[in-house]
């Protein structure tokens, strides 16, 4: 069902540090910050040859990030992101299967502008897991 990896999330507290080290001190190409009101954060894009490092950053006062920020103050990695074809045929088959999904169960529009939904980290070995339809 899952395909490749899209990307992996790091939350970080400051977000144009992060970017300048990746930028200089690993050379990587680095995008420019989109906010993304619905997802309550702002985002940049580090592109790599085989996938993608999304660096998250709080946007707003309800961010979940800034909760995720409260308890690991450093920063860390966030969530990892898999595609998938058919993100309502995934969602049907993961809620089978009892795994949760995440908000209201319906997909939401992600930083890619494309059909996103969320699952629950204690059913994915303490990770939260990102689906994104492809």
């Amino acid at each position: 069902m899952i395909g490749r990896l899209n990307h992996v999330a790091i939350a970080v507290p400051d977000l144009e540090a992060a970017a300048d080290q990746y930028r200089n001190a690993l050379g990587a190409k680095v995008g420019a910050p989109q906010d993304e009101p619905d997802h309550g954060v702002t985002v940049i894009f580090i592109e790599l040859p085989n996938t993608k490092i999304e660096l998250l950053y709080p946007l707003g006062e309800d961010s979940p990030i800034q909760g995720f920020l409260d308890k690991n103050p450093s920063g860390g990695i966030h969530h990892v992101c898999y595609e998938v074809e058919d993100i309502i045929a995934a969602r049907d088959k993961l809620k089978e299967s009892g795994a949760r999904v995440l908000g209201t169960g319906e997909p939401k529009i992600g930083a890619h502008g494309k059909p996103v939904l969320f699952l629950h980290p204690k059913d994915f070995q303490g990770t939260l897991v990102e689906l994104e339809q492809v």
